[in-house]
């Protein structure tokens, strides 16, 4: 279809993320034979409480890469904008992709559900349809750093295709498992928590939501700007710096991660991959390639989005973040935000390396839960500004 390559093809905009958010022009409508494709893990913060936390970020995580090693099949250099949420993923696709990856995805969460008795939540939404309940999705490509580009939206299209798929959600009696469609090819996991670089900084993880749609680009712009003047830059906030990076080369993480990434156990490959871990501690430390592969991961890992909310992970001081959240506690009392924050000690990292040079990517949460212990507060918060919106808009209907 003509439009197949429409995000492929979309503008990149190298200036500050605070500039592109200054003009609406510099927003282009999602196309609306697209389709939104959402993956959730069910009862995903039970399961965190359960201390699977691990295994729930790995299985978000094998999502994606499920998704993206099925694109590159086609060999037609095809983007598709993606969002990586702790605890699931969401997609934007061409409606001539949309059969192929709902299919992988389906075989994937029987997989899964094999593997992890975690339970996937899978459905897809058309753009059309999200335009015709009123909601709105326009997107921009955005470098976030030299290495790294991102999708940035606004508008609720994204966050309504999520409420339509968990409320219709059957869990599926379907239990026939293709292996030839599950391709994890790429997936790691073998990094320790990564501790901040300052001995009194915490990671944060903030998931954030303007209360009107149409005033999303300017308050996102305004609490952006607040960011860069609390805590200084973008690279200077980043959770990843490469100096802070190490192998575990623990039995355990090879495991969990083998568990995921193949249909059936595999013992050469749990030799193998344990052996490249502990030779990897050296590769890392003492080789040019490997020092520069840790450079880059900093740069291609995903610690910041904008899907219609922010979401974001960055280090910070605890006095800094005492004063951001007065600032976020002031815009929630004037009802223009809602918000879920998550504080603590260390940022965890699943990735996706398909070459060390050229070809990898970071998926970045935060420890005891990070964006799902977050998301559980948000939540708590948007039922009670629902139930206290509509009681002020009952008592108004009552004294006219």
């Amino acid at each position: 279809m003509k439009n197949t390559k429409f995000y492929t093809e979309l503008k990149k905009f190298n200036k500050p993320l605070v500039a592109i958010l200054e003009k609406d022009s510099d927003f282009t409508e999602v196309p609306h034979t697209w389709h939104v494709v959402v993956v959730d893990i069910q009862n995903s913060t039970q399961a965190i409480v359960d201390g699977n936390h691990h295994q729930v970020n790995l299985t978000a995580t094998g999502s994606i890469i499920s998704v993206l090693n099925t694109v590159r099949k086609f060999r037609q250099n095809i983007e598709i904008p993606y969002f990586f949420g702790g605890d699931g993923a969401t997609f934007l696709l061409p409606k001539n992709l949309l059969d192929k990856i709902i299919a992988v995805l389906d075989n994937y969460s029987v997989h899964i559900k094999r593997k992890t008795n975690l339970i996937l939540r899978v459905g897809h939404v058309s753009v059309k349809n999200l335009i015709s309940k009123e909601c709105r999705l326009k997107i921009a490509k955005h470098q976030l750093t030299e290495r790294l580009t991102i999708p940035i939206i606004l508008g609720n299209g994204l966050h309504k295709a999520e409420e339509i798929i968990k409320s219709n959600f059957v869990v599926s009696n379907i239990s026939h498992f293709n292996k030839n469609l599950l391709n994890l090819e790429g997936m790691e996991c073998r990094w320790e928590e990564v501790n901040p670089k300052q001995n009194q900084a915490k990671v944060v993880c903030l998931l954030l939501e303007a209360t009107v749609e149409e005033s999303q680009r300017e308050i996102y712009r305004a609490i952006l700007m607040k960011m860069d003047a609390v805590f200084g830059t973008f690279t200077k906030r980043q959770p990843i710096k490469s100096e802070r990076l190490k192998l575990d080369a623990s039995l355990y993480k090879i495991w969990e991660e083998m568990r995921v990434s193949l249909a059936d156990k595999n013992w050469f490959y749990f030799i193998k991959n344990w052996i490249k871990t502990n030779i990897g501690r050296m590769y890392f430390s003492l080789s040019i390639s490997g020092k520069q592969y840790l450079k880059q991961v900093g740069q291609l890992s995903h610690s910041f989005m904008l899907d219609g909310m922010i979401n974001t992970i960055f280090t910070a001081e605890q006095s800094k973040i005492d004063s951001f959240i007065s600032f976020l506690d002031q815009l929630e009392s004037e009802h223009k935000i809602v918000y879920g924050i998550h504080v603590t000690h260390a940022s965890v990292m699943s990735c996706y390396v398909l070459d060390r040079k050229t070809s990898h990517s970071h998926f970045v949460d935060g420890t005891e839960g990070g964006y799902t212990s977050a998301a559980k507060m948000l939540k708590v918060k948007k039922r009670l500004y629902i139930t206290s919106t509509l009681s002020i808009n009952f008592i108004n209907f009552l004294m006219t």
